[in-house]
């Protein structure tokens, strides 16, 4: 049978529809679902597993699921977030982070999964050189192009220093994250794993005369996060400063998002501001490798380790390190605060 104008019409108009779906970014549907939420993006990308390698917020804070196939795509427009097709699914990206992880496991590098790209990313810094570097670029070559290089400057470190903040006993000086309670009212602060391994007691001033309190606990390398109880409950106060007189009440945690804007303070260089650029990311410093940490554009310097992420009212991280300033600007990752809340068993007061 011939076939008649109508259907033809109608077969130009579904390969054309198909060609969209497999070349464009792939949006809401006129009547969408409400706008997902970064949480539902990320547990719907979670449950996509292969066919899917995160998600994002995008220029105007939308989410963005990135997929594999156009039924995945179904999924997440219906769930009301942003599909974005694209060629690898998490399994070939955990295969080439799986490489680095055995071949490229260098002081001063550091690598993360960018959504965006869709590829996984490995920083150097400028000590890696020569044979090191090399390495680096034998381990990427491997991957068939799921990995890019990037060279920043400077050189990846923790961000400790002798100066004001928290103290620790024989020198040493950190910043408090936030303050904790457990399920009985016991309060703790939270700081960086780095700086808690250097000392038990902790105090408020540089003479060491006023003590804040005693380490319970501590993780770092492979995290970065430890754990001080206060001796006197008061000093807990559910806030971070903001470095200008006022305070930022901190009501909660939550989980980071690729795109999220987020301020840490610091008691070096005070509040900075940025955005979130990647998760899960693993850094590889001169005491140890630290993995699942937070990738910003946030600066900091020697002094702010263990300094407050957050965003809103909201706890987001730990500072744990990088490179750079707050002259020129820089890379600093964080501990995610939520994986140390579920650790120690307390809340955000």
């Amino acid at each position: 049978m011939r076939p008649t104008r109508s259907t033809l019409l109608r077969a130009v108009s579904v390969a054309a529809a198909g060609t969209l779906v497999a070349t464009a970014l792939i949006g809401a549907p006129a009547q969408a679902a409400p706008a997902a939420s970064p949480d539902a993006a990320a547990t719907l990308a979670e449950r996509l597993g292969d066919r899917s390698a995160g998600t994002y917020a995008d220029a105007s804070g939308k989410m963005v699921v990135t997929v594999t196939d156009a039924a995945a795509a179904r999924q997440v427009r219906a769930s009301g977030a942003i599909a974005k097709l694209v060629k690898r699914g998490a399994a070939e990206l955990d295969r080439a982070t799986a490489e680095l992880e055995r071949s490229a496991k260098i002081p001063g590098t550091a690598w993360w999964t960018d959504p965006v790209t869709n590829q996984v990313v490995v920083s150097v810094d400028s000590t890696v050189t020569g044979a090191k570097l090399e390495r680096v670029k034998a381990a990427a070559a491997r991957t068939g192009g799921a990995v890019r290089i990037e060279a920043e400057a400077g050189v990846l470190s923790t961000r400790i220093s002798g100066g004001q903040a928290i103290y620790a006993a024989g020198g040493g000086r950190c910043s408090l994250g936030f303050n904790v309670r457990n399920s009985a009212g016991t309060t703790f602060f939270l700081t960086a794993g780095h700086c808690t391994n250097i000392a038990s007691t902790w105090y408020s001033n540089s003479a060491q005369t006023s003590v804040l309190g005693t380490r319970t606990g501590t993780s770092f390398p492979g995290n970065d996060y430890g754990i001080v109880r206060h001796s006197n409950s008061a000093n807990a106060t559910g806030n971070v400063s903001l470095y200008n007189g006022t305070y930022r009440d901190v009501t909660g945690a939550a989980n980071a998002f690729v795109g999220q804007s987020v301020q840490r303070s610091g008691s070096t260089t005070g509040v900075h501001s940025g955005t979130v650029g990647a998760l899960n990311a693993t850094v590889n410093y001169a005491e140890g490798s630290v993995s699942g940490l937070i990738r910003t554009n946030v600066c900091a310097e020697p002094g702010d380790s263990g300094g407050s992420l957050f965003s809103g009212s909201s706890a987001i991280g730990l500072t744990s390190g990088g490179n750079g300033n707050c002259t020129r600007g820089g890379t600093t990752y964080f501990q995610p605060v939520t994986e140390a809340l579920s650790v120690y068993g307390v809340s955000i007061i």
